[in-house]
């Protein structure tokens, strides 16, 4: 087969990934990143990679790891894909440890394990609290490889502005930016795949990187393919409140043992330290026993919600204690020890807070985490009806032909919650299957890249070059900044944590007057060098359009499944509910499709495990009829306290 050229769009774990594995067999590939993809967001990623390993002996298996991703995704999740990637994943922490991943270890030299929410078994494998950091830097140093033999060719600073379809449909190249120069560029290609991450931007409050405006998807998405469960948005439970955005505390916190209370007195003006047990409520702990600070994510940042709701934070603000102390003072952990495994987690919260994390119980807050939505992506069952057909071109496409999608920027492993330290590992599977879905429609292409013609590429170009001219309006009357401000505090009080129908069609109509302000925004920088005011004007239009999907898809889901809890039908239905939310871009506007049933080939849908879901969490800690009285309808949510 003739060597062919693939464009990869994002240059965090998914891109490299889908890059190494298609320079491997042969094939150039064009990344493309906004940033050095050093500086991916990959690189935030800090409690660790899943993989039923088992080597603690605890009678682990990958089919418990897919039992628990299904769960904890509350049967939205299409099984076969996830099954492939529960039974890649020990594989997957083998060969990154032969390049060269510093894992923990244990005395005996064996990989350590870590718990992780939503799991009773050690299943983590970690690097500090700095596991994203060493995979990336690991796949980048193999991508150079194939860099230095001229097989890939990274394009950062780059930003893409669209794809390019020939008269068939089919995915052709992309329209990209540099964002130095501010040239415009055609590139022709036989398969693009979008690695470009989430979107948490949008909600302003969020753990992401200010580059995570889910733009890219959105493109793709305003382009035709389907945008998949646009409404399943991840908070996670424990983040450091921020006057520009939230830092994560990851779950490894939890998972090495940290703890989750308030004191019964909000107005304690003790020490937190000193405070004795008897005089704190470990919520968590007393509404599971079982899991307790490590329940699943959704279920977590909702006890911490309704604690604080209830007027219940700490000194009655908007935050709660997470705490580690006691490793150090009960436990015998030596802060060494401790600092060896959360190092880099304790680093960011005592540079932030000016608190050492030890001695001072961490104030946290929920905050936005992960989209589990993203562009809809195919797969194909082999001949046993089970198992994936890794030859087949469907995988990880998207509804545009030659059109690929892989990581945070598909919708395909986490359903409706995703599982912590499934990311990291969603990123590299997804990755791979792309890749090997690449490399089978490359195969089968009759015509390459090489016969695009010169006038769709040149019209591309000629298009954009317009779009950018047209957004310079120096007489504009709206803020760009004030406007995302807007957006993200529009999404976050009515589209977070608690969904109420009315909250979201007043959500509705505000998207349709912020799409109509973004188009009278003031450009301060007419600079044709370096220019960051006109496209991040860019990045505003494109996160309303997938902010209209997010709202549109929680006013149609009538249901309460993982991290979409709307009280006005709090039950889950998989009667009805047990399918995809496909949005399709028309006129502007999203339009949905549910004839996508959920594929529950291996097991088949139950009751999620845990002792308490969000309604009788809303019951035990604010009475019985809570949801029908009139304190339930104010939802809005006041700006965190620290």
């Amino acid at each position: 087969m003739p060597q062919r050229t693939v464009i990869v769009v994002g240059g965090g774990l998914a891109g490299l990934m889908t890059t190494m594995k298609l320079a491997e067999a042969g094939h150039k590939v064009q990344l493309f990143s906004l940033v050095p993809v050093k500086r991916s967001h990959s690189v935030c990623a800090q409690g660790g990679i899943n993989g039923a390993v088992n080597l603690r002996g605890e009678g682990d298996s990958p089919f418990l790891h897919f039992e628990d991703t299904i769960t904890g995704g509350d049967f939205l999740n299409h099984q076969p894909p996830v099954m492939r990637m529960a039974e890649r994943a020990p594989a997957m922490i083998y060969l990154l440890d032969r390049m060269g991943v510093p894992f923990n270890r244990t005395a005996e030299g064996l990989l350590s394990f870590r718990r992780f929410g939503g799991t009773l078994k050690h299943r983590t494998a970690y690097a500090g609290a700095t596991t994203g950091q060493q995979l990336l830097y690991a796949l980048d140093e193999q991508v150079r490889r194939h860099e230095a033999s001229r097989t890939v060719q990274k394009f950062e600073g780059w930003t893409l502005l669209d794809v390019i379809k020939d008269s068939q449909g089919r995915c052709r190249g992309i329209v990209a930016q540099d964002l130095r120069t501010m040239k415009i560029e055609s590139f022709a290609a036989d398969a693009v795949c979008i690695c470009s991450g989430g979107n948490g931007v949008i909600f302003g409050r969020t753990t992401n990187s200010i580059i995570n405006t889910g733009e890219p998807v959105s493109i793709a998405y305003q382009a035709g393919a389907v945008y998949g469960n646009p409404e399943m948005v991840q908070i996670h439970p424990t983040a450091i409140p921020g006057e520009d955005k939230c830092r994560l505390m990851s779950e490894s916190v939890r998972g090495e043992g940290g703890r989750v209370w308030v004191p019964r007195d909000p107005m304690d003006s003790r020490h937190p330290s000193s405070i004795p047990d008897a005089d704190r409520w470990y919520v968590c702990e007393e509404l599971d026993p079982v899991y307790g600070n490590l329940l699943s994510r959704d279920i977590v940042s909702f006890i911490i919600y309704c604690v604080c709701r209830m007027g219940r934070g700490v000194k009655g603000k908007q935050q709660v204690f997470l705490d580690i102390g006691h490793l150090h003072r009960e436990k015998g952990m030596s802060r060494e020890l401790i600092n060896d495994k959360l190092g880099g987690v304790l680093e960011i919260y005592e540079k932030f807070m000016r608190e050492d994390p030890i001695d001072n119980p961490m104030r946290i807050y929920p905050a936005n985490h992960y989209t589990m939505g993203g562009l809809w992506v195919d797969y194909e069952k082999g001949a046993d009806g089970a198992a994936l057909d890794v030859e087949s071109p469907r995988n990880q496409m998207t509804s545009i032909a030659g059109l690929y999608a892989a990581g945070e920027a598909d919708y395909q492993y986490h359903g409706a919650n995703r599982l912590g330290a499934n990311a990291l590992l969603s990123c590299l599977t997804g990755g791979e299957l792309a890749a090997l879905g690449i490399q089978a429609y490359l195969r089968d292409m009759e015509a390459g890249s090489e016969d695009v013609g010169s006038a769709a590429l040149d019209e591309g170009k000629a298009k954009h070059e317009s779009a950018y001219a047209a957004l310079a309006n120096p007489n504009g009357s709206e803020n760009p900044y004030q406007l995302q401000a807007d957006l993200a505090e529009l999404m976050w009080n009515n589209c977070g944590i608690w969904r109420k129908q009315s909250d979201l069609l007043s959500a509705k109509d505000a998207l349709n007057d912020l799409s109509s302000r973004a188009k009278n925004c003031a450009v301060i920088d007419a600079g044709a060098w370096s220019n960051q005011t006109i496209p991040y004007i860019r990045s505003v239009h494109h996160m309303i359009e997938m902010s209209k999907a997010i709202v549109g898809g929680a006013i149609i889901r009538n249901e309460s499944r993982g991290a979409h809890f709307k009280m006005d039908t709090p039950e889950r239905d998989d009667d009805r509910w047990l399918v995809t939310t496909k949005a399709t871009w028309t006129d502007g506007e999203p339009q949905f499709n549910l004839d996508e049933k959920v594929e529950v080939n291996y097991i088949a849908p139950r009751a999620r495990k845990y002792k308490v879901n969000q309604i009788s969490i809303v019951k035990k800690l604010m009475g019985e009829d809570f949801l029908e009285s009139d304190a339930a309808q104010s939802v809005a949510d006041p700006v965190s306290g620290s």
